[in-house]
Order: C-alpha cells, then sequence, then structure tokens
C-alpha cells in the first residue's frame, strides 16, 4: 500500500515519525575465496607481461650458427651414405682361383626361357589427358548381345504376362456368366463417351473449388476442405484413366 504524500505545508508533518531501519542480511562469503584469489594470481599474474618473468637466458658458447636452422639426416643414415661411396669392393676373383660347387637352385630356366610374354590387356584413352579404362568395360565392345540368352524375355516378365493373361481371362468369364444371368450391360461408344465427358466435367469443378481454396490453412475445417476435395479429384482421375484404358466396358444392369 502506497504511502500518502503531503505538501510541504500541512500539518502532518509537524508530527514525529519514528524511523525504522530496515537490517540487511549478511552477504554469503565462500571460504574457498582466498584459495581461488591466490590460485588466479599465481597463474595469470605471472604470464600478464610479455611471457614469463624469469626465463632461462641461454649461454654466449650457445649463439647462432650458421646453417643451424636447416634440416639434417639422422647420423647413422649420414654414415651409410658416405660409407657407400668409400667402402672398398671386394676383390676380383685370381684365375688360379676355383668357383664355388654345390649350390642347387630350384629355378627351371628352360621354362623361363620359352616363356610367351603377357600380353597387354586392350584398354580405351577416353580423355584428352590420358585417362583410360578397360575396352571390355568401356561400352565400345558388343559385349552383351554375344550372351546366349541375348534377347529373350526375362523369367520374371513371363510370369508377370502369365498372371495378367489368367486374370483377364478370369474377368472375361465372369463377365459372360453375368451377362447371361442378365445383371451385366455392355456400354455403347456413345454411351462410353458421355460417362468420359461428365467425370472430366466433374474434375474440372472440383479443380476449380479447389483453386479457390485459401493458401493458408490455420483450422481443422480448412483442413479437412482440402483433404476432401483432393481425394475426390485422385478418383476421378483413377476412373477416367480406367474408361480410356479399355474400350469394352459393362456396367451392372439395375
Amino acid at each position: 500500500m502506497s504511502k500518502a504524500v503531503y505538501p510541504r505545508e500541512s500539518v502532518y508533518n509537524l508530527i514525529p515519525k519514528e524511523e525504522v531501519h530496515l537490517q540487511k542480511t549478511q552477504r554469503y562469503v565462500s571460504k574457498f575465496r582466498p584459495t581461488v584469489v591466490l590460485e588466479k594470481k599465481s597463474t595469470k599474474d605471472a604470464m600478464r607481461t610479455m611471457g614469463p618473468a624469469k626465463v632461462e637466458v641461454p649461454t654466449p658458447e650457445k649463439y647462432l650458427k650458421k646453417h643451424s636452422k636447416e634440416l639434417k639426416l639422422p647420423e647413422q643414415a649420414q654414415k651409410v651414405v658416405l660409407n657407400s661411396y668409400t667402402m672398398r669392393k671386394s676383390a676380383v676373383p685370381a684365375r688360379t682361383d676355383n668357383p664355388p660347387m654345390g649350390f642347387k637352385t630350384q629355378r627351371d630356366f628352360i621354362k623361363t626361357a620359352t616363356a610367351v610374354p603377357m600380353k597387354p590387356k586392350p584398354t580405351s584413352v577416353d580423355t584428352s589427358k590420358g585417362h583410360k579404362q578397360l575396352l571390355e568395360n568401356s561400352g565400345l565392345v558388343p559385349k552383351y548381345i554375344k550372351k546366349k540368352h541375348y534377347g529373350e524375355v526375362p523369367e520374371y516378365l513371363q510370369q508377370r504376362n502369365e498372371e495378367e493373361q489368367r486374370a483377364q481371362e478370369e474377368y472375361d468369364m465372369f463377365v459372360e456368366e453375368q451377362r447371361e444371368q442378365g445383371a451385366m450391360k455392355h456400354l455403347s461408344d456413345e454411351e462410353r463417351h458421355i460417362v468420359l465427358e461428365g467425370l472430366k466435367k466433374n474434375w474440372d469443378e472440383l479443380h476449380h473449388d479447389y483453386q479457390g481454396l485459401s493458401l493458408v490453412t490455420d483450422n481443422l475445417s480448412k483442413k479437412a476442405r482440402r483433404d476432401s476435395l483432393g481425394t475426390a479429384m485422385r478418383q476421378l482421375e483413377n476412373d477416367i484413366k480406367l474408361i480410356e484404358r479399355f474400350k469394352t466396358i459393362y456396367i451392372p444392369s439395375y
């Protein structure tokens, strides 16, 4: 509740008022504060200037020498390279020395001498930069037309054609039975054209309504309306495709 404010000339200002002193709660101080302060000073204050305060100064004997920054091979590798040029070769055998005897080998020299060199695989270069690939996989060789079963209908297509033919025969038998019983009648070309035009006209009307829907479907009624129109249009499209595909159509005679 707000206190009443009186002007300076008010008599109520002469009434002595008791001063109310609000006692604040003591602020929380962590017992780990001194430890944190010491750790911070020990880690950051030492690096506050250009690097650590105390750095080991190099001695005058370790001055920068010429070629000291260049990469060098290990000492062992250098010795091997140097020894390869300076090492003394074995002496040439004398004329009176007997050659070493008793060594046997498993190598067939006759087979090696009469072996036919392997022919390189034919390749095809298809770019100006020399990219090449095997000629067999390049598509330039009549590879597939030389196969044994080339040009034959695959088994899965034969099986599918047989199933379609069987289904068509069963449908024709069913239609014939229904015709004999008088339950179905055949649509003439004129009637089929009239039905097709009616379906297309209904689709145009639904499409016009669908185009007039709002762009934002912000409630359930708009969403339901859009879904119902889409379902009806898809059903009409399927019916139109079915009638255009089959020339002979039977309908129930009610």
